[in-house]
């Protein structure tokens, strides 16, 4: 079930306000899918997804190689599920390290999981520009 990125119906966006871990997908050099668990906060009003994590993950490698090879950015899905309920964010990531926006990711991670992120000091920003958001909530 297809929904607007910008304005998901309340079940939608109240499924991602939830606390649920998520998988982030991306592509590895070779084209074959890196899945891994993170925790993500989904912001509508800017059309984008948010992912703390340190500097020098796989994840982080994927994305800055496929953002380097394509300025539009790293292809890469977001998806969580609980039961038969799920949602699936798409868009194209990139890397931001600007220090305001890694705090503001934070606070939001804190909003969502209540819970402090623990210290970090390589961790950088996942920001996901979206493109599509499909599921069952």
């Amino acid at each position: 079930m297809a929904h607007d990125v910008r304005r998901p119906d309340s079940a939608y966006l109240s499924f991602w306000r939830e606390r649920h871990i998520c998988t982030l997908t991306t592509a590895r050099p070779d084209g074959s899918p890196h899945v891994v668990p993170v925790g993500a906060t989904y912001d509508p009003e800017a059309g984008l997804a948010r992912i703390i994590t340190s500097g020098g993950s796989r994840k982080v490698a994927n994305i800055r190689a496929a953002a380097e090879a394509d300025p539009k950015g790293a292809r890469v899905a977001l998806c969580q599920l609980e039961g038969r309920r799920w949602a699936t964010l798409e868009g194209r990531a990139f890397i931001r390290t600007e220090p305001e926006l890694i705090a503001d990711a934070e606070a939001r991670y804190t909003e969502r999981y209540q819970r402090v992120p623990r210290e970090n000091p390589q961790r950088v920003l996942i920001e996901i520009r979206l493109t599509r958001a499909m599921g069952n909530a």
